[in-house]
């Protein structure tokens, strides 16, 4: 069920600048039916914020087919470690077969990222959060200039129906990377592999690299071609 006294203004005003554990509880104060989007890199930090406050919290994550096998690992040390009831998000295996009979594996090389991260990430996430009266995310202001204007919390826009409005909680706005790797380390958070490495945005194996020094932390993604996938790209400011 929904939420019919819920209103976004005075809320968004009241969690305006607020530290992650502030926002995480006003969430699960207002929505019952709710759910952590886990992408499979720091995003963990949620998940292990989420799981004290609420265990047995409901957790998602996208697998496109296409993850590197150090994600994989990751999200099964995840789904192991912590009381959440867990879920991995698959395409529709009908869209996938289409799409490679018709352009082949790599067709994203040629006529860009827009139709197999619709496939892959969009389609599959639009599904589940139908479903959902509200889900938190891990997004942060820093990782590029498209989330500048992110606020803790808003009416997702790109996922809300004439009926149905969709609340997107975003507990890390306000941090910094180095703060979440602070946690990470304090709290001895599982965390990708790739990391170690030197990767900083982690998504699809043929659509992810290492970024340059100094570099934008998501010019790493798509071949520094996009910043984003669709998934966050249009949620309303109101």
């Amino acid at each position: 069920m929904g939420n019919p006294t819920f209103e976004l203004q005075p809320l968004k005003a009241g969690l305006a600048g607020q530290n992650p554990r502030v926002i995480l509880k006003a969430a699960l104060a207002h929505f019952d039916n709710i759910a952590v989007s886990f992408s499979g890199a720091e995003d963990v930090v949620l998940v292990d914020m989420a799981a004290k406050l609420k265990p047995g919290i409901n957790v998602f994550s996208l697998d496109t087919g296409r993850l590197h096998p150090e994600t994989y690992r990751f999200i099964e040390k995840v789904r192991e470690r912590y009381d959440i009831r867990f879920e991995v998000l698959m395409p529709s295996h009908q869209d996938l077969e289409s799409l490679v009979k018709a352009k082949g594996l790599f067709s994203f090389y040629n006529d860009g990222h827009t139709e197999c991260c619709g496939i892959r990430k969009v389609a599959p996430l639009r599904r589940r959060l139908s479903t959902l009266d509200a889900w938190i995310t891990g997004q942060r202001r820093d990782q590029n200039p498209t989330r500048l204007a992110l606020d803790e919390v808003e009416l997702d826009s790109s996922f809300s129906t004439p009926d149905k409005p969709l609340y997107k909680f975003n507990p890390l706005a306000n941090w910094t990377s180095a703060q979440v790797w602070d946690y990470i380390e304090v709290f001895d958070v599982p965390y990708n592999e790739l990391h170690r490495k030197g990767y900083v945005s982690i998504g699809c194996e043929p659509c992810t690299a290492i970024p340059e020094a100094g570099a934008d932390p998501r010019s790493g993604r798509w071949g520094g071609k996009k910043l984003e996938c669709g998934i966050h790209t249009f949620s309303e400011k109101v």
